[in-house]
């Protein structure tokens, strides 16, 4: 019995070695004068050094912060295993939906995360710096902020993603804060607009090389929204994953639903 437990524990121990690495670090922000948090995974294999690693850009939803998903799903460690990458889960303050403010010249979380946390993140470890090597994705308020990212800033990241996304927000213009930080809406969220994920893929068509994955459950209060994105895709003949399932709002859909998404971008990776 002893040499059992003996073994049972080494295999433990060994196992709890191998295990990808999970960091909290701080990355510093020109455009607001200030750092922000940020949780950096690194698979288990980076600390031999030497090999490049392309990065998912993971980010939280409305409330959050950026150590939300790696304390609701601690899977996140075997999945950066698997697939061999880093995984990096920026602060995007508790509102900010991941916009540089029109009305707050202070708030500029577009910047922050779309420009500045990547340039970072490839001077201090070893990345793929260049779109091949980086993707975005996140729930609700960082299901917008992944696609709104990734599709305006096709220079930096070569995938996008999103989970029960809040796609469009002009439906909510009493929800989330955003009349703080873009004004207000103006007759059916008109002075919006031009901030919504839908209005960005008015810039994507039939020859777009981005690979974009949407998911969100069916009762889900964004699920309108989303389908309406799927439509509007589907109309401009831009190539995407779209995927509808069982679900509502809530981590147990997104702890189901980033397993998917990191294998979309494993793919994307792997091109």
């Amino acid at each position: 019995m002893r040499t059992l437990l003996f073994f049972i524990l080494t295999f433990v121990v060994l196992q709890a070695c191998q295990a990808a690495q999970v960091d909290t670090i701080a990355i510093p922000s020109a455009a607001m004068h200030r750092s922000f948090k940020a949780v950096v995974i690194t698979p288990r294999s980076y600390k031999n050094g030497g090999e490049r690693y392309p990065v998912v850009y993971l980010l939280h939803g409305y409330g959050g912060n950026y150590s939300n998903w790696i304390n609701k799903v601690p899977a996140l460690r075997e999945l950066a295993d698997q697939y061999n990458f880093m995984i990096v889960c920026p602060d995007g303050a508790i509102g900010s939906w991941y916009l540089d403010s029109p009305i707050d010249s202070n708030w500029r979380f577009e910047t922050y995360v779309g420009t500045e946390i990547p340039a970072y993140i490839d001077q201090h470890y070893q990345t793929v710096p260049s779109p091949k090597g980086r993707a975005i994705t996140g729930l609700s308020m960082g299901g917008h902020g992944g696609l709104y990212l990734g599709i305006r800033h096709q220079d930096i990241f070569g995938a996008a993603g999103s989970m029960s996304g809040g796609v469009d927000f002009r439906p909510f213009p009493k929800n989330w804060d955003i009349v703080k930080h873009l004004g207000d809406p103006g007759p059916d969220g008109a002075n919006w607009t031009d901030y919504t994920v839908s209005m960005q893929v008015e810039k994507l068509d039939s020859t777009s090389k981005m690979p974009l994955i949407v998911d969100c459950g069916v009762s889900d209060f964004f699920i309108d929204v989303n389908r309406s994105l799927h439509q509007s895709l589907l109309r401009r003949k831009v190539p995407h994953d779209y995927i509808e399932r069982p679900g509502a709002h809530n981590w147990e859909y997104w702890s189901n639903a980033v397993q998917y998404q990191m294998l979309f971008f494993h793919r994307f990776f792997q091109q």
